[in-house]
């Protein structure tokens, strides 16, 4: 992976502020400024993506995770985004996101988020035995009080919450 040199490196980091401060505007307008020559660069698409979810064009988003994932197949990120983002498009769902990210498991087997997202979508198609082994997985790799604080803000998750209260 080629490193970004100035003025790129400089765009992408403010780009990254203005993510931080909640102006996708701002943070398109800095990639607007970079060279074409780093438009795929991993660390330009995970920007980009976000700008995306932030204003939930969810094809679009889509379309810089697949990228994503075929430029950085490494990157445990693309993967999920392209999952997250799959999951809202049109054509997606959770069936779609849930084939979309199960390879990632093996994958990335030291990434607590696959098997949480996976008992996310596992549980919202009703499969709550399944969703509750990827969670109980989840928080096997996780910060055990961490995965429990997430899951009992997720609605995603709201079957299981009486069982992960007495975590």
């Amino acid at each position: 992976m080629q490193t970004l040199e100035p003025p790129d490196a400089h765009h992408l980091s403010f780009a990254i502020g203005w993510m931080e401060l909640g102006n996708a505007h701002e943070a398109h307008a800095e990639l607007e400024k970079l060279t074409p020559a780093v438009g795929n660069h991993p660390d330009v698409l995970e920007v980009r993506w976000a700008i995306c979810a932030t204003e939930r064009n969810w094809t679009s988003a889509l379309h810089i995770a697949e990228t994503l994932v075929e430029t950085e197949p490494a990157r445990a990120s693309g993967w999920l985004h392209r999952a997250y983002a799959l999951r809202r498009t049109p054509d997606g769902g959770l069936s779609a996101a849930w084939d979309a990210l199960l390879p990632a498991v093996k994958r990335f087997p030291s990434e607590s988020t696959i098997p949480y997202n996976l008992a996310c979508y596992a549980c919202q198609l009703g499969q709550l035995d399944e969703a509750r082994a990827w969670l109980i997985r989840a928080r096997s790799i996780g910060d055990k009080a961490h995965i429990k604080r997430m899951a009992l803000a997720d609605d995603d998750l709201q079957p299981l919450w009486p069982e992960v209260t007495g975590w």
